[in-house]
C-alpha cells in the first residue's frame, strides 16, 4: 500500500477534505487511496460487496484537480449500504438471493444529497438478509469479518459498513436502523454510530416514511464531527414527505466542541427483565457512568418504564409485517414470488408470519407502541438522556447467529441474547441515540454504550459525544487488521 493510502486512513472525513480545498491532494488521489485500501484488505474482511471503482473515481475526477467546490465532503470516498437505498443503475440485492440480481431504478433522495456533498461512493457495503438480524452473515455475499478478531461477528445490520470503518478502508460509510442496526455494529467495531431522529434525513423517492418511522438513515462514522457534518449535509425533508425532524437551531457540526453543560443522565446495567447483561457490558457502562460523573454530570441509576409485554408484542408484530411488506414490494418489482432456496430460513419464517398479520394487528399495535412513546417523552422530561450498554455481549463468535433449514428461528433465538438492551426504543419513538466506543475487553473487542436523547434533540447527543470524545479520544485505537497496520499473514489466512 503507498504512503498516501496509509496515510490518508489515518484521517476522518473532515481532516481529508481539508488537504483537497487547502489543494495538498486532488479528490481523485483521496478516492483512489481508498479503492487501494479496499483492494488490499477487504479480501479479509468481506466488507464491500458491490465495488463502483471506476464510477467513484469518475465522480472525484468531475470534482476537477483545480481548487474543489465549495463542498463539506470533496473526493472523500463512502460506501453506501446494500439495504434498501437504491443507487440507479447498481444492484440493490438486500442481502437476499432473491435479489441478486436487482439493479436500483433511481438515485435515492439520500444518495443524491451524499453526491451534492462531494463524496464519492466507492461501493455498497455488506448487510445480513433485508437487515433483519444483529449479524452480518448473509449466504449470499458470506460473512463480513470484524477487524479486530477475523473470527468475531460485526453484529449488525450495517456490519459491512462498520467493519470497513474501523479499519480505515474508508473514514465513514452508509447505515440504515430499523431497530439498532447502525448502533449494534458500532458497537461491536468500535466506531461512532448515531441513529437521527425520525424523519431527519428522507427515505424517498420510495418511501415516505417505513413501518410507522420506524426506519432511519444515516452512518457509521470514526469521528463525532464527521457524523455531525454529514447529518447537516444530509438531513431536512425532501418534497412531499408526511412529517419533518425539528429544525434545528444551528448546524450540528457546531454542537461538537459546545459545552453541553451538566446533564442529569439516567442509566442502568439492567436489561428489561431485571437481569444484568454480560460482566464487560456492565463494566463498560459502569466505566461511563464514572467518566460522565467526573466530567460533572449528574449520574441517576434509573430504568425505563414502560416496556412491557405488550410493547415486546408490538414490536414484534411491527417486524413481522415490514417483512411480507417489502417483500411484496420486492415481488412486484421483480414480477414474480421468491422461490425455493432463494430466501434464507429465518427471512421465510418471518415472511409466513407476517402474511398472518392482518391490518387491524398491524394498527393495533401501532397504537400500543405509540402509547408506549408517550411513556418515553414523560420518563425523559426527567432526564437529559437514558445510558445503558448498547449490545449486551461482546462480539459473538462468526456462525453462532445464523438459521438452518430445520431451525429457521435459530438465528433470531441465538441473536436475542446479543441485543437484550432495548435500543428499539429509539426506533418506536423516533428519539436521536447514539453507540459511543469508550471501552475494550481483556481481549481487545470494543464494547460500546448506548445514549438515548430526547426527541429532535441530536444537539445535545453531538455535545456530550464530543465531550467524551476528547475526554477518552478512541481514534487512535486501531484494530489488527487496518490500513495503518503492518501487513499480516492473518490477511492471506483469512481471505476468503
Amino acid at each position: 500500500m503507498t504512503a498516501l493510502a496509509a496515510d490518508l486512513a489515518t484521517l476522518d472525513a473532515t481532516a481529508q477534505a481539508d488537504l483537497v480545498r487547502r489543494g495538498e491532494v486532488t479528490a481523485e488521489e483521496v478516492t483512489g487511496a481508498a479503492i487501494e485500501r479496499i483492494e488490499r484488505l477487504d479480501p479479509a474482511l468481506n466488507a464491500v460487496v458491490t465495488p463502483l471503482f471506476d464510477s467513484a473515481l469518475e465522480e472525484a475526477r468531475r470534482l476537477g484537480g483545480g481548487p474543489p467546490a465549495p463542498v463539506p465532503f470533496p473526493g472523500v470516498p463512502y460506501l453506501v449500504k446494500d439495504l434498501f437505498v437504491e443507487i440507479a443503475g447498481v444492484r440493490t440485492t438486500n442481502g437476499s438471493r432473491f435479489l441478486r440480481d436487482s439493479v436500483g431504478r433511481v438515485d435515492a433522495e439520500l444518495v443524491t444529497r451524499l453526491r451534492c456533498a462531494g463524496l464519492t461512493v466507492v461501493g455498497r457495503s455488506n448487510t445480513c438478509e433485508f437487515g433483519l438480524l444483529p449479524a452480518c452473515e448473509p449466504v449470499l455475499h458470506r460473512p463480513t469479518r470484524n477487524p479486530w478478531d477475523l473470527t468475531r461477528s460485526t453484529s449488525g445490520s450495517s456490519g459491512g459498513s462498520a467493519a470497513a470503518v474501523a479499519a480505515g478502508l474508508v473514514p465513514m460509510a452508509h447505515a440504515n436502523d430499523l431497530g439498532g442496526s447502525i448502533r449494534f455494529p458500532a458497537s461491536a467495531c468500535g466506531v461512532f454510530g448515531l441513529k437521527p431522529t425520525r424523519g431527519r434525513n428522507p427515505l424517498g423517492p420510495t418511501c415516505g416514511d417505513a413501518v410507522s418511522g420506524f426506519m432511519a438513515e444515516h452512518a457509521v462514522t470514526r469521528s463525532v464531527r464527521d457524523s455531525a457534518a454529514l447529518l447537516d449535509a444530509t438531513s431536512g425533508p425532501a418534497l412531499g414527505d408526511p412529517y419533518p425532524a425539528p429544525t434545528p437551531t444551528r448546524p450540528f457540526v457546531s454542537e461538537v466542541a459546545a459545552d453541553p453543560g451538566r446533564l442529569r443522565i439516567a442509566f442502568t446495567s439492567r436489561t428489561p427483565t431485571g437481569h444484568p447483561g454480560h460482566p464487560d457490558c456492565v463494566a463498560a457502562v459502569e466505566d461511563a457512568a464514572g467518566l460522565l460523573s467526573d466530567l460533572g454530570h449528574e449520574l441517576v441509576e434509573a430504568q425505563l418504564p414502560g416496556l412491557t409485554p405488550e410493547v415486546g408484542r408490538a414490536i414484534a408484530t411491527g417486524y413481522y409485517a415490514a417483512v411480507a411488506w417489502f417483500l411484496r414490494l420486492a415481488a412486484g418489482a421483480t414480477g414474480r414470488e421468491p422461490g425455493d432456496g432463494e430466501l434464507e430460513p429465518g427471512t421465510r419464517a418471518f415472511l409466513e408470519r407476517g402474511r398472518e398479520v392482518s391490518a387491524a394487528d398491524y394498527l393495533l399495535a401501532v397504537q400500543e407502541l405509540q402509547a408506549f412513546a408517550r411513556t418515553v417523552a414523560g420518563f425523559l422530561t426527567g432526564f437529559d438522556a437514558w445510558l445503558t450498554p448498547t449490545l449486551s455481549t461482546p462480539p459473538v463468535p462468526l456462525g453462532e447467529i445464523v438459521s438452518t433449514p430445520d431451525d429457521p428461528l435459530r438465528a433470531l433465538r441465538r441473536g436475542g441474547p446479543t441485543v437484550e438492551y432495548p435500543a428499539v426504543v429509539a426506533n418506536v419513538t423516533g428519539n436521536p441515540a447514539m453507540s459511543v466506543p469508550l471501552w475494550w475487553n481483556g481481549d481487545g473487542l470494543p464494547v460500546g454504550v448506548h445514549v438515548l436523547g430526547r426527541f429532535g434533540d441530536e444537539a445535545t447527543l453531538f455535545r456530550l459525544a464530543g465531550q467524551l470524545e476528547r475526554a477518552r479520544p478512541w481514534a487512535d485505537n486501531r484494530p489488527p487488521v487496518s490500513a495503518t497496520a503492518a501487513p499480516s499473514p492473518e490477511l492471506a489466512l483469512a481471505a476468503p
